[in-house]
C-alpha cells in the first residue's frame, strides 16, 4: 500500500465512521472520523504508517476526552427557557372566585382562567386579590 493509497483508505474509513454517526447519533463515531481525517492528512504529507496511526489515536482520544465532558455538562443543565406549566410557576394571578384550601375557586393566570386551591388550607383568598402560583397539579393551580 503506497502513500496515496493510505490517505484514500483513511478517508474511506472516515466516511465509514460517519455512517454509524448518522444512524445511531453517537458523536463518538464523528470524533473517530475526525481522527481518521487527521491520519489521512499525515498519509498525504508522506508520513509513515506509525505516524498515521498515532495521529488517528491522538486526535480521536483528545476529541473524546474534551468533547464528552462538555456535552455531558450541557445535557445535565436545565433548559434556560421554561415552557408549559413550568413557566407558570412563580407567576402572579388574580382571584376571580373565592379560593380556599378545598379548591373550587378560580384565578386568572397568564390570560387564562384556572381552577385553584390555596397552599395553606386555613387561608382563603377573596375576589380581586393578587396571588402567587407556587405549583400546578393537573389543571389546578396551587396559590399563596
Amino acid at each position: 500500500m503506497n502513500d496515496i493509497d493510505a490517505w484514500v483508505w483513511w478517508l474511506v474509513g472516515a466516511a465509514g465512521l460517519g455512517i454509524p454517526l448518522v444512524v445511531t447519533a453517537m458523536p463518538e463515531f464523528g470524533m473517530l472520523a475526525v481522527g481518521a481525517v487527521a491520519a489521512a492528512i499525515m498519509a498525504g504529507l508522506g508520513f509513515g504508517m506509525v505516524v498515521q496511526v498515532l495521529a488517528f489515536v491522538v486526535v480521536s482520544v483528545a476529541l473524546i476526552a474534551v468533547v464528552r465532558p462538555v456535552a455531558a455538562r450541557h445535557r445535565a443543565q436545565r433548559p434556560q427557557l421554561a415552557t408549559g406549566i413550568e413557566a407558570l410557576k412563580g407567576k402572579q394571578a388574580v382571584v376571580l372566585e373565592r379560593v380556599d384550601g378545598t379548591g373550587g375557586g378560580r384565578i386568572k393566570l397568564a390570560g387564562e382562567v384556572w381552577s385553584a386551591r390555596a397552599l395553606d388550607t386555613d387561608h382563603a383568598y377573596e375576589v380581586g386579590q393578587e396571588v402567587d402560583v407556587v405549583d400546578i397539579e393537573g389543571a389546578t393551580a396551587i396559590i399563596m
